[in-house]
């Protein structure tokens, strides 16, 4: 996959989110970090709210959806307001047909591409791999 310079690169799982611009060109990308973002897990997606119980399997998953959905809810901010302008999403499977939920229209414009991977944790040198490869 190539990488225009200045793309956007998330990397994300149920809990991590990372960020990254490619200061390289499409062909030799080099991904630098940059600042975490807020992510507010308060969207649920079920529309309820309820005590967590560490005992509840289901409350974890709920919030790694809750967490997807706030990832969606902040990138689709940052593409309304003109801060990213293209976008690669790499993200756990599970996470990543999460996030597809709350693309806003914009942001599927600008979206590059995907990779269903969790990448989250691994060193820059291995997400520019799995993009190359992509």
């Amino acid at each position: 996959m190539l990488i225009p310079h200045g793309t956007i690169v998330a990397v994300a799982d149920g809990e991590i989110l990372n960020l990254f611009r490619n200061g390289g060109d499409e062909a030799g990308p080099k991904l630098t970090p940059i600042p975490d973002a807020d992510i507010s897990s308060d969207n649920k997606g079920s529309g309820g709210r309820h005590q967590s119980s560490s005992a509840n399997p289901d409350d974890s998953q709920q919030n790694e959806d809750g967490f997807a959905a706030g990832i969606a809810a902040m990138l689709n901010k940052r593409v309304l307001d003109g801060k990213i302008e293209n976008l690669i999403i790499v993200a756990a499977p599970r996470t990543l047909g999460e996030l597809r939920k709350h693309y806003h229209k914009s942001l599927s414009a600008i979206l590059l591409g995907e990779v269903a991977k969790d990448l989250t944790g691994h060193s820059v040198a291995d997400v520019e791999k799995s993009l190359a490869a992509a």
